[in-house]
């Protein structure tokens, strides 16, 4: 219900940008760019450093810091719902990156019930559906399929460190029964707003491989900005 009074007040009222307040303007032009872009170009390959066992490989958008915070968090914890299809625009430009072929479908991390019920909406779904959109618009097949679900509460993850993310999700995270012909029709690409530690990723590669999915890679919004970038298993810069 929140949400939806965020969004209808943002229709009658003068808005400034979630990223750097510049006025009326829900996302002004230089921090659309910041974002990226549908085609990819800013596009990264991220890795935490430790990385949990079984992370697939990751990529971000763009940086998670200032503007690009900003403008993930009015999405997510404020309800600025308008924000949903810029977003998606640069999750679809992660995913085209990634280079998998044919059908893809995209899989949200999940949140918690009560997570989702304290912000009127599901943030990671929602931009999940607007990257398949663009992705489609693009010449891509592409559908999301929501199939994980938290089979046990957890803690919030804010403030844990990267081993008690690990411990409060192993095991949390289940695919939805029935699901197993749905996961087996196309590569699987994780999706996410953004990504810290790497805990929830691989959480959630987990539930999708124990129900028979193949995981194609993961794609986020926004990623960290002391990262360390793999390739053929050896750090470069």
């Amino acid at each position: 219900m929140r949400a939806w009074w965020t969004e209808f007040a943002g229709l009658v009222l003068p808005v400034d940008c979630a990223g750097c307040g510049r006025p009326r303007t829900a996302l002004c032009g230089g921090c659309g760019e910041l974002l990226g872009s549908p085609d990819g170009a800013a596009v990264r390959r991220v890795r935490p450093d430790p990385a949990p066992s079984g992370l697939p490989v990751v990529h971000a958008a763009a940086v998670y810091a200032d503007e690009v915070r900003a403008v993930v968090l009015a999405h997510k914890e404020r309800g600025a719902l308008g924000l949903a299809r810029p977003l998606g625009a640069a999750l679809a430009g992660a995913v085209l990156r990634m280079g998998a072929v044919g059908p893809l479908l995209l899989v949200p991390v999940p949140s918690a019930r009560r997570t989702v019920a304290a912000r009127g909406h599901d943030a990671t779904r929602r931009i999940a559906r607007c990257a398949a959109a663009e992705l489609r618009r693009s010449g891509r097949r592409a559908r999301v399929a929501a199939v994980l679900r938290h089979g046990r509460a957890v803690a919030d993850q804010t403030g844990l460190s990267g081993r008690e993310r690990l411990a409060n999700l192993s095991g949390a995270v289940v695919a939805a029964r029935g699901c197993r012909g749905l996961l087996e029709v196309a590569p699987v690409v994780l999706v996410d707003d953004l990504m810290t530690t790497g805990a929830s990723l691989a959480e959630a590669a987990r539930a999708v491989e124990a129900a028979g999915g193949r995981i194609a890679g993961a794609a986020v919004v926004a990623g960290p900005a002391e990262t360390e970038l793999w390739s053929g298993g050896r750090r470069c810069s």
